[in-house]
């Protein structure tokens, strides 16, 4: 069935443009409400690379974010120079890879965080964060709020 989805948006862009493929996309996403306050948002679908070498590179991200996941290890996953891979990523995505990375691991600590009871040492470990310190920084830039408050949420099912 992904593979059909993954097709029909194929088709929506090639025929009616990336914007109305990006805006079915994210329909597709946000169909149902979740329960809980869950956030129904995708990064990968946020940042809407135009290329196969940009989306590859953001799923090796996704799919290796306990790693330190440089410029170089991206853009071996994209086929191309670091330095044509950094030019080429900040165009289609708008933002530099660093960004992005730090974005798919926030989005992948609020994920562990709404759906487990791991310590915030473990979420921060295992989404690629040094420590506590720096995934709450880091969801102090992307949410305005602590890890703790999102799981304070998720709890009590707002």
């Amino acid at each position: 069935m992904t593979a059909e989805l993954d097709l029909a948006l194929g088709l929506v862009e090639k025929d009616l443009g990336d914007d109305v493929a990006r805006s079915v996309a994210h329909r597709l996403v946000m169909h149902q409400r979740r329960s809980g306050g869950q956030s129904q948002h995708s990064e990968i679908l946020n940042l809407a690379p135009r290329s196969d070498r940009i989306a590859r590179a953001l799923e090796h991200a996704r799919r290796h974010l306990a790693q330190s996941l440089g410029v170089e290890e991206l853009a071996a996953a994209a086929n191309l120079s670091p330095r044509q891979f950094s030019r080429v990523f900040t165009a289609e995505t708008g933002q530099s890879p660093a960004k992005a990375v730090e974005r798919l691991r926030v989005e992948a600590a609020r994920l562990m965080i709404e759906r487990s009871r791991h310590p915030l040492e473990v979420v921060a470990r295992e989404t690629g964060f040094r420590d506590r310190r720096h995934l709450r920084e880091a969801f102090m830039r992307g949410f305005g709020k602590p890890p703790q408050s999102l799981r304070r949420d998720a709890r009590l099912g707002s």
